[in-house]
Parts: C-alpha cells; structure tokens; sequence
C-alpha cells in the first residue's frame, strides 16, 4: 500500500474530474466478544480502540508514523463539524464522540471511525472517479485487521454488521458527481428512480436525508449481500459513467454561447467578490469545472476548485480562522481567499 503523503489527497489530479469530485470506498466491519455500539460501556469503547489503534499502529507496524490517533471526546464541536465537512467522518460519528475515536491519514484520505454504528469503519477517498483504487487501498487495511483481530464473520451472512443492510460485503462504494446540467433539466428524480431498481442509490451531498449543495449527488450501491465487492464496484463504475455520459451530454445541449457566458459570470464574480456565502461558493465552482472541462480557463484547474469547495466550508474556515466564526467576517474572509487561489484580474 502507498505510503499517505502531507499532500491532501484533493489537490490530486482525478479521472473525469468534469462530472466527479471524489471516490470513497468505505467497509464496515466488527470484533467477537463485544456488542454492537450501541449497547457498549465506555470501558469496552476504550478497550476496543486501543486494540484496533494496536493492531495498525502498534510496534513493528510499517503503518506507524503516517497515522494520527485521535480520541473523539478530546475535539470539539467545531473540529468534529469541520471533518464532516471534509467528508472524514460522519455526521452522526460527530455527534456523540464519547468513547469513539479516529485514525488519520496525513492526506486524510484514509480516515477509520471507531465504534461509530459499527466497531470499525474504514474509509478511503480518492480524486475523481477511482472505485478500483480506493477498494484496493481499503481491503489492504481490512486484510491487516483481519490477521490481528477477530472480526465477525458468518460464511453464509458475510460480515456481520449493526445495520442488516450491511451484511455480507459490508461495503459502502460511492462517487460523488457534479450534475448541473442534468439538475437544471429537471431529470435526477428520473435517474434516482432508475439506478435504483439496479441496486443502486442517489443522494445528496453528505448522504442520506441531506441537500444536494452546489448539484452534488453521492451515487452508491445499496446492495451489500450475494455480491462480491468487486463486482459492486464494478457496477457502480458503469453506471457512473452513464450518468457522466448524460451529464455531458446535457451540457453539449446548451448553447455554447450561453454556457460560456455563465462559466465567465462565475468565474467574475468569484474574482471581484468582497462577500462570498458557501452556498454561493459551491454554485459558482460549479460552472469552473465546467469551464475548465471546456478548456476555457487556461488558469483554474479541477485542483484549485476541489480545494476550495473542501476548505472553504463554515466550520472549517471558522476552525481555522478565529475571526470567522462570525458570518459576516467568514463570508468576507472566504471571498478574500477564493481572490487569491483565483487570480482577481
């Protein structure tokens, strides 16, 4: 497994960077001898991690170094906020961080929640469309706790998880896309409607029940048992690519002229803002992509505008940035950055 770098994993260059913001990959796993989360003492919650943080991290471990182990009771609301932000962790991971904790890339592109809903969750994200990537870089993990520890596993359900919609794999693939033209068209109800009946599911932004900012969708499969994970993966890469195909195809149906004048009124805007919301933010970066898909900004690439939808949100820059925790300030601030990263002419 490659080594995590400092480098954050979405300054990295991703395949059909035009319609796909990221990949993640993510498999939900448990130990014999304890209860599901929920039912868990504090004392079993410590126990747990400290095996799980022993088994990666532990002496001799060639993993050791490139981690952080971080006790979730030790961040506050605003660190936990920033991290769902950045998609490290779950919302409901943030919410009750009492005897859970995370093991962290450098990059953050790999981040495991322990005792969240199930003892271990191990994510891994990736730029753009790499379903094949980020499984391979995850069952590496799984394959190392599995030769330390007792994960639960029945040879006829798979791997045992809180949640029965898990059983089996036990994995969770998603991409996220960028479908404004399609959104504008009013046509994603039709396409959730379809990938649906294939075992497949779409949603908003951050998962289900949430809005979809800025025409972000996470599409992922739903099916977990009497499928290998490879095959999951492989269905969700096709299908994927459809609705890029769509997608693209969409947008070769507005006219050019029109296309072009709103990717160049984002990108002006963006330049010359002194104020700048994040739901603004996330609508604007929008035509970027669009525009750098087109080869029309020589300047921008799909780099600079992951980068800001990533860093830029509320709680991240308020983390950051003390005088941003006023929203006032932050969306002054938020303008002021997007300036720089952009070049204001």
């Amino acid at each position: 497994m490659q080594k995590p770098t400092n480098e954050k994993w979405y300054n990295q260059i991703g395949e059909q960077g035009d319609c796909v913001v990221s990949t993640r990959v993510r498999l939900a796993r448990n130990l014999r001898g304890y209860p599901f989360p929920n039912r868990m003492t504090a004392q079993q919650k410590r126990e747990l991690c400290q095996s799980v943080r022993d088994a990666l991290l532990g002496d001799g471990s060639a993993l050791r170094g490139e981690f952080r182990y971080l006790c979730m009771n030790e961040i506050s609301d605003l660190q936990a906020a920033a991290m769902v932000e950045r998609h490290l962790i779950s919302p409901e991971f943030a919410k009750k961080r009492d005897g859970e904790a995370l093991i962290l890339s450098a990059d953050e592109s790999i981040s495991i929640m322990l005792c969240e809903e199930d003892h271990i969750r191990i994510q891994v994200m990736r730029a753009g469309l790499a379903v094949r990537d980020a499984l391979d870089v995850a069952q590496k993990l799984d394959y190392l706790l599995d030769e330390r520890l007792d994960v639960a596993f029945d040879e006829q359900l798979g791997y045992l998880t809180s949640c029965p919609t898990n059983l089996g794999t036990g994995m969770r693939a998603s991409v996220m896309l960028h479908l404004p033209a399609i959104a504008q068209a009013g046509a994603v109800s039709q396409i959730a409607s379809a990938v649906s009946k294939i075992g497949l599911t779409m949603r908003g932004t951050y998962g289900e029940g949430s809005r979809a900012d800025g025409s972000l969708y996470q599409l992922s499969n739903q099916i977990t048992l009497g499928i290998s994970e490879q095959t999951a993966c492989d269905n969700l890469e096709t299908i994927a690519g459809q609705i890029i195909a769509k997608e693209r195809e969409a947008r070769s149906n507005t006219p050019d002229q029109l296309m072009v004048d709103q990717v160049y009124r984002a990108l002006g805007t963006l330049r010359y803002a002194r104020m700048l919301s994040y739901d603004e933010l996330l609508s604007l970066t929008g035509y970027l992509r669009i525009g750098v898909g087109m080869g029309l900004l020589k300047t921008v690439d799909y780099n600079t505008v992951n980068r800001l939808i990533i860093e830029l949100g509320r709680a991240s820059m308020a983390e950051q940035n003390n005088s941003a925790s006023d929203p006032a300030a932050r969306d002054t601030l938020r303008a002021d950055i997007v300036r720089q990263a952009l070049g204001e002419a």
